[in-house]
């Protein structure tokens, strides 16, 4: 067995040279060792921290019941407007004594006329008609038709005089029409028809 060799001792020279070596040496910091917290006995672990708790997750909330919709209830029915009544020959309700008097006697002056004598039903209605509206638009009181007296035969005179009364009474001219009346002799007499016309609002 071989014996360790002895260290040798520095020479002079080598012990200057140590010292000038380690003259501008700084020394190295110390380093702090943490102590544990417990004894840890050798061979065991520190155990690791436990894993971070889920997190929570809100509950999911319930569905609103659902309400039945009801479907919207039908606006009631419109009011009936009130029909004007129908006009017979010479009624005068609601006109005053004065005007009516003038009226029937044939004493206001007339503002338009038209003769419906020769036409066919349809041709005589679509003139009347236009031939009322124009002259309520315009202002006209008092206007005369004519149907003629139906001397002849066919569809003349006689269907005419029957027929404008009722025409007169349809809703389009009722609104326009105060009153009628047949016309004295020398406007027609039984062949022609005085009408009164409302005053026209604008």
């Amino acid at each position: 067995m071989r014996r360790p060799r002895r260290a040798r001792s520095l020479t002079p020279d080598e012990a200057e040279l140590w010292r000038a070596v380690m003259k501008d040496a700084a020394p190295l910091p110390k380093r702090r060792v943490r102590k544990p917290t417990r004894d840890v006995p050798f061979g065991e672990s520190t155990p690791e921290p436990p894993p971070p708790e889920p997190p929570a997750i809100p509950p999911i909330p319930k569905p609103a019941p659902k309400t039945r919709i009801r479907p919207p209830e039908p606006p009631p029915p419109p009011t009936p407007t009130s029909r004007p009544h129908a006009l017979a020959h010479g009624e005068t309700a609601g006109i005053d004594r004065r005007t009516a008097g003038r009226f029937t006697r044939g004493r206001m002056e007339i503002d338009g006329r038209i003769d419906l004598h020769g036409m066919t039903q349809e041709t005589a209605h679509r003139a009347l008609c236009a031939f009322l509206a124009r002259a309520h638009d315009r202002g006209s009181r008092c206007v005369i038709v004519v149907t003629g007296k139906g001397s002849r035969g066919g569809e003349g005179g006689g269907v005419l005089r029957r027929m404008v009364p009722m025409w007169l009474n349809e809703p389009g001219l009722r609104t326009r029409i105060l009153s009628f009346t047949h016309a004295q002799p020398q406007h027609g007499g039984e062949g022609a028809l005085y009408v009164l016309l409302k005053r026209h609002r604008a």
